[in-house]
């Protein structure tokens, strides 16, 4: 019996599928070609020399094996750029269920597969100077120094993006623990509060022995100790009086910024004297492979939970809805999507075309270290407007009014 039912389920989504009735198991499928862009992508780096080395298009490289490595990843985001990007154009807008946009948002699949590897072989037969101009667009160049001018604005609003995404789910899930005045669930907030804090403490006191192991490293210092003072401010502003946003709150938050502190750090060239663990993860072991497919699913899973949450950038959210609207924002979807190509490209590349990466490597570099730093900075700076900007507004309206 539990044979048959589970043929039976089975054929009913198979249904579902070919007949392009079901939405939320169209972005299952294209979570799924995103995840096989990035390890095309990985594998064209790693192991594509060889054949790239004998594509005409790429004679500009002169057979260097970083230059191949990094134009075929720049060909294989630019692909998946640019199917997704189409996919955004040609769904934007659509709000109602059985309309031609949905109906194309979840089926006509074939059609799409062929769509999708036309656009994968199309930058495979471009001239080398049109993959770095989309390079040069995707990322911000080699050097820190200009990165305040430099930064590009797609790879901004896909982090930004996923900044806001992330705040939200936090503000959601203290508002939920809050909205329960029960005795119990308080002091389930409080262990769960506590438990943040002791991990961002404890990850920061790690920082300080692995990672500014002499007074020599100043960078390193700098950063693990603005991390800590960005706690206090957070902690400092959301239990202010005229906030009251609860201890949960600065609790996540400060493991985010924390995460984030040890990834850029990590991020950092193998060879500095204070990055000993960069050194020790210098030769290519089952550790590093493992920490490689883990950044590689974390990023695919972010982009796909960012690209359906489009409801927490709404401007009015008092809106009904009603039965036969689309479930999420299929032009947003493909747009986080979009933008997360070019993301996964700079990841693989350590966001500098002429940069060395080591098989299994990703996001490795001083220009990496540096976005990471200051998607940190800026994390803290949308947190607090996200908790100041409603009493800013507020007693804005009422002198207004008086």
């Amino acid at each position: 019996m539990e044979s048959g039912s589970a043929k039976l389920q089975f054929k009913s989504w198979l249904s579902q599928f070919r007949n392009g009735s079901n939405p939320w198991m169209a972005r299952y499928v294209y979570g799924f070609m995103f995840l096989i862009a990035n390890l095309l992508a990985w594998a064209v780096r790693d192991y594509g020399g060889n054949v790239l080395t004998e594509m005409e298009r790429l004679k500009g490289c002169h057979g260097v094996k970083d230059c191949l490595g990094a134009q075929g990843v720049l060909r294989v985001s630019l692909a998946c750029f640019m199917f997704y990007f189409t996919m955004f154009l040609s769904t934007a807008g659509a709000s109602k269920l059985k309309e031609p946009r949905d109906s194309w948002q979840s089926g006509w699949w074939s059609a799409k597969i062929v769509l999708w590897v036309t656009f994968i072989i199309i930058p495979f037969l471009l001239p080398a100077a049109i993959i770095q101009l989309y390079g040069e667009i995707a990322h911000f160049g080699a050097g820190y120094h200009s990165i305040l001018l430099l930064i590009p604005v797609f790879i901004m609003v896909f982090l930004l993006i996923q900044l806001i995404s992330i705040i939200s789910f936090i503000t959601w899930l203290n508002d939920c623990c809050q909205s329960s005045k029960s005795e119990r669930c308080q002091i389930h907030i409080m262990l769960l509060a506590t438990t943040a804090y002791v991990l961002c403490l404890t990850g920061i006191i790690l920082m300080y022995i692995w990672y500014a192991p002499e007074p020599s490293c100043l960078l390193n210092i700098f950063f693990i100790t603005w991390t800590l003072v960005l706690l206090q401010l957070m902690t400092s502003v959301s239990l202010h009086p005229k906030v009251n946003a609860g201890i949960l709150t600065p609790g996540l938050m400060g493991l985010y910024i924390v995460f984030i502190c040890w990834f850029a750090i990590r991020s950092e060239p193998s060879g500095e004297s204070c990055n000993k663990k960069a050194e020790a993860s210098n030769k290519t072991d089952w550790l590093t492979i493992i920490s490689f497919v883990i950044a590689v699913l974390a990023m695919v899973i972010a982009t796909f939970s960012t690209g359906i949450d489009s409801k927490c950038f709404q401007f009015r959210k008092d809106e009904t809805e009603s039965e036969d609207d689309v479930p999420y924002g299929y032009g947003f979807f493909h747009f986080v999507f979009a933008t997360g190509a070019m993301y996964f490209a700079m990841l693989l590349i350590g966001w500098n075309t002429h940069q060395s990466m080591k098989k299994f490597t990703i996001d490795v570099g001083w220009a990496s270290t540096w976005v990471r730093i200051v998607n940190e900075w800026i994390a803290v700076c949308v947190y607090l407007w996200m908790l100041v900007a409603p009493i800013i507004w507020k007693s804005r309206q009422t002198a207004e009014s008086a």
